[in-house]
């Protein structure tokens, strides 16, 4: 059963933050330009929270607030749930489903490794899923020696 660990290898453990004091348009900006549905925050070194597009939508444009002056800390997720690099993949889909969110931070202790989303994990299993179909077809239709 492969590891939330492996997939952090595979897919690089870039970290993309900003502090709480940053603006929704700035942190949106980020987001965009780094093609990502999600930032963290990060303060004194310290994971406080995460800032999604569903953050954006819900608590900044159906308020009514303006993003260029609204900080992330007023906005942001600070309920949060993550996962450990050695956390099954399939543990971490099923989290992610049962809390209704697209990204998990990975944290071993206190020390944030990077950061998962239910796209990076869907990718992930599908993969192997494929590979695994492939190597039976072949065993199969006799590729395989007895």
């Amino acid at each position: 059963m492969d590891k939330v660990k492996r997939l952090l290898e595979a897919k690089g453990q870039e970290i993309y933050s900003v502090p709480p004091e940053e603006t929704v348009w700035e942190a949106v900006r980020t987001m965009a330009g780094q093609h990502i549905g999600a930032i963290l925050v990060i303060a004194e070194s310290r994971l406080v929270g995460i800032f999604s597009e569903r953050d954006l939508l819900v608590r900044v444009l159906l308020t009514g607030l303006d993003p260029t002056t609204t900080p992330i800390k007023a906005v942001m997720s600070s309920d949060l749930v993550y996962v450990t690099p050695d956390t099954p993949i399939s543990e971490a889909m099923a989290v992610m489903t049962q809390r209704r969110c697209r990204h998990l931070p990975v944290m071993e202790g206190q020390e944030l490794k990077g950061m998962v989303s239910i796209g990076d994990c869907t990718r992930w299993v599908s993969r192997d899923q494929n590979y695994t179909i492939h190597h039976l077809q072949e065993y199969i239709h006799g590729k395989y020696p007895a």
